[in-house]
This record gives C-alpha cells, sequence and structure tokens, in this order.
C-alpha cells in the first residue's frame, strides 16, 4: 500500500467515524426534539447522513453504483423538507382579529 493510498484509507476512515457520530446526535435530536420542527430538520439531515455514508462506501469501493440512489435520496429529503415547512407555515400563520375562529358555527354553516 502506497503513502497516498494509506492516507486515503485515513481519510475515509475518520468520515465514516464522523457520520456515526452525527448519526449518534441526530438520532438524540430526534428522540428529545422539543418542538415538531425540530424532529423535521432532524430527519432532513437524517436524509442528508444517509448520503453521505453511501458516498464514503462507494468512494472506498472505488463503485459508481450508489450515485443514483444517493441523487434520489437527495431529491426526497428536499421534496421532504419542503411539504414539512409548507405544513408548518401554514399551521403557524397568524391569524387576523377580525376573521372568525375557524371552528365556529358561523365558518361551518356556509353561505346563506
Amino acid at each position: 500500500m502506497t503513502a497516498p493510498e494509506r492516507v486515503d484509507q485515513a481519510l475515509l476512515t475518520c468520515a465514516v467515524v464522523l457520520v456515526l457520530i452525527a448519526g449518534g446526535l441526530l438520532l438524540a435530536r430526534i428522540w428529545k426534539g422539543p418542538s415538531m420542527l425540530d424532529r423535521a430538520i432532524s430527519l432532513d439531515v437524517c436524509a442528508a447522513l444517509i448520503i453521505a455514508g453511501l458516498a464514503a462506501k462507494s468512494a472506498f469501493a472505488r463503485d459508481p453504483f450508489y450515485f443514483p440512489i444517493m441523487l434520489v435520496l437527495a431529491f426526497l429529503g428536499f421534496t421532504g423538507s419542503v411539504g414539512i415547512a409548507r405544513f408548518i407555515a401554514v399551521r403557524d400563520r397568524p391569524r387576523n382579529p377580525a376573521d372568525p375562529p375557524p371552528h365556529s358555527d358561523e365558518a361551518q354553516e356556509g353561505p346563506r
């Protein structure tokens, strides 16, 4: 094994260790997260860590097999984050004091 190969091996090992540590901390945040937004962001970071782990495996094996899988995971993570952000934005939107409450009898009757 040449010196550059040893350096590559050491860097890949460090990358895998850091991904595993980040995954453990991420699981702790998902478990203890005080709000739904914390958990949603943690799940998005989880997708990024899975992609990073697959990239490290692909680099270690010098095999491009996992690249399309990483691309699909990145797309799913992005769309999931956008969907959660839109849901939280609608849920937490401030209401106009002049509007009737959404669960009142007037709101459920409809037009007269």
